[in-house]
């Protein structure tokens, strides 16, 4: 289905790009987007899920974040509202590779978390001062199932 394909029932929209070898429950994890998404007030919305190699991130990350080296997530807002009355927030990119190494005995869960993670930072929750940090990790908990480290 095209992206200006989707009705308003289909809502929020959510893409999903796959550029790594490693095996993932896409369905599974475009629903959690779009819970999460549900869960956070937004429907008329589309979200970019990207999972992707380790050089893809780590050319991103130092490119837009100036930082050396691979990461596990990246959020990339956009806010843009485009002609259907949409607003693209923006893309979440997550390297499974990375996310295997954070968490080696349930990667899956892993990308639970940085799924939902991504997404929040796209809301602008921000883990910087406890606070904010308390109120972030008790969503993706809540979203996610997965208690942060």
């Amino acid at each position: 289905m095209r992206d200006d394909d989707h009705p308003p029932s289909d809502r929020p929209i959510v893409l999903l790009s796959d550029r790594q070898p490693i095996a993932l429950d896409a369905a599974g994890l475009l629903e959690l987007a779009r819970t999460t998404l549900l869960g956070e007030g937004l429907v008329d919305v589309e979200l970019s899920l990207s999972f992707v190699e380790e050089a893809e991130i780590e050319d991103l990350h130092v490119r837009y974040m100036d930082e050396p080296g691979a990461t596990d997530v990246l959020s990339f807002a956009l806010g843009d509202v485009d002609e259907r009355g949409v607003r693209l927030l923006g893309d979440v990119v997550i390297a499974p590779a990375v996310a295997a190494r954070n968490n080696p005995l349930d990667p899956p869960s892993e990308h639970r978390l940085l799924v939902v993670h991504g997404i929040l930072h796209l809301l602008g929750y921000d883990h910087e001062r406890d606070i904010e940090k308390a109120t972030m990790w008790a969503r993706q908990e809540r979203y996610s199932g997965v208690r942060a480290p």
